[in-house]
């Protein structure tokens, strides 16, 4: 089973920065090169709705941000060590949530979570004001 683990999370103050890791492994990978993986950041935050935030093309040739996180948030990934990042800076209260990791075999970057066929269980941000 392919699995997604999350992990950086915690809690941070108003304009503190945080880089989140999301480490892939499972028995899919073996068959496929982790680098034509579709990587994505989604969060929801309390009382919430699950929202896009940060997503790669499979080939990392496109980059796509949520209005709110683009120019503090940046989204990147090791193929080789089959994880994705999401470096935040300038946080604030509203990005408070649980974020988590997803990718897709070939996705295009997809901002709608049904572009997404695994999935993390998520890791905490919180951010004090």
């Amino acid at each position: 089973q392919v699995q997604l683990v999350e992990s950086g999370g915690g809690l941070v103050q108003a304009g503190a920065s945080l880089r989140l890791s999301c480490k892939a492994s499972g028995g899919t990978f073996s068959g496929r090169t982790f680098g034509h993986y579709a990587t994505a950041w989604f969060r929801q935050g309390p009382g919430k709705e699950r929202e896009f935030v940060a997503a790669t093309n499979w080939n990392t040739s496109k980059f796509y941000y949520a209005a709110s996180v683009k120019g503090r948030f940046t989204i990147s990934r090791d193929d080789a060590k089959r994880m994705v990042f999401l470096q935040m800076n300038h946080l604030n209260s509203e990005d408070t949530a649980v974020y988590l990791c997803a990718v897709h075999w070939l996705g295009d970057g997809s901002e709608f979570a049904s572009g997404y066929e695994h999935w993390g269980q998520g890791t905490q941000v919180t951010v004090s004001s």
